[in-house]
């Protein structure tokens, strides 16, 4: 598995994660199972969220592992936090009380990263700040990001923020891909020319964040994935053409067509299936030409000007 450094940081992790959002899902057998095989697959960073089954996927998380020091200094966590029923909140009492009992769910001392989890419209800037400030100070957390922001957004809070957010997750797939439309079709009238998130995605490179991809295999936001799915003829058809001629499965051709983008995209998938993901993983090794890059956007629904 390839690696890469999640934006200015020193973190060299994955360059495909594991979404744990399911794992509340799995028994304690399954969960073990799922982890030391993405672990073999040379998987080490594990994404997270408070909200993943209330809690839930963290506690089955450290329950599979039976997590400590040794095999905490092999992985990466990454987990997010402002979500509430019914609201967001990025207070400072919020994010510090998220964060301790995300610890204490994963049986750990730190996270790797921590993430707000979606904007939220009455955010103080400098409140948040104060608690990145007191999480950085006391070792709980080293680095931070944000998710669905955009580049405004994200200047909001940098200027009150002592550190740089190295991270921002956005839904990215071959079926969601406003991020590209819009460079791609600069001054032309017509919807892929609209630009839904003010140019987040050069913004990441200008400014040496990572754009982590939810949600890789869907199309809409949860109206299921297109792998496979009759109503994407065309995008399947090469999709499988692609996987016979690199000798892998389609699904890795999905997740290669994220990491051929020169952004240094890290893909988080959520598959709990030990063999999807082992099949999934062989993307790293996939090296897609720029036509084909371009056959693969096309072959769903695309235009070029």
């Amino acid at each position: 598995m390839k690696t890469l450094n999640l934006g200015s940081s020193s973190l060299n992790v994955s360059e495909i994660g594991l979404g744990c959002m399911r794992m509340s899902g799995l028994s304690k057998k399954e969960a073990q199972y799922t982890i030391e095989n993405a672990l073999d697959l040379g998987i080490n960073f594990f994404d997270h969220a408070d909200i993943y089954g209330k809690g839930a996927s963290e506690e089955r998380f450290a329950e599979a592992i039976e997590m400590n020091p040794s095999k905490r200094e092999n992985m990466y966590l990454q987990s997010k936090c402002g979500i509430r029923s019914g609201f967001f909140d990025f207070s400072k009492a919020h994010i510090i009380q998220s964060v301790d009992q995300i610890l204490k769910r994963l049986n750990t001392d730190y996270l790797d990263t921590l993430l707000l989890h979606r904007p939220d419209a009455l955010v103080e800037p400098d409140e948040v700040a104060s608690a990145f400030n007191t999480l950085k100070e006391t070792g709980k957390v080293k680095h931070f990001g944000v998710s669905n922001q955009n580049p405004m957004q994200i200047e909001l809070l940098q200027k009150s923020l002592n550190d740089p957010l190295i991270i921002n997750q956005m839904q990215l797939s071959l079926m969601h891909t406003p991020m590209i439309d819009a460079g791609l079709n600069v001054n032309m009238r017509h919807d892929r020319a609209i630009n839904y998130d003010h140019s987040v995605l050069d913004y990441s490179r200008l400014h040496d964040m990572t754009i982590q991809a939810w949600s890789p295999f869907q199309y809409g936001m949860i109206e299921g994935t297109f792998m496979d799915n009759p109503d994407f003829p065309e995008l399947n058809a090469k999709l499988n053409e692609l996987a016979e001629k690199k000798g892998v499965t389609n699904s890795a051709i999905a997740i290669a067509w994220i990491l051929r983008h020169p952004a240094k995209i890290q893909p988080i998938v959520g598959t709990m299936n030990p063999d999807r993901l082992k099949a999934i993983a062989r993307a790293s090794e996939v090296e897609l030409t720029r036509e084909e890059w371009y056959e693969l956007y096309l072959s769903a629904g695309n235009t070029l000007p």
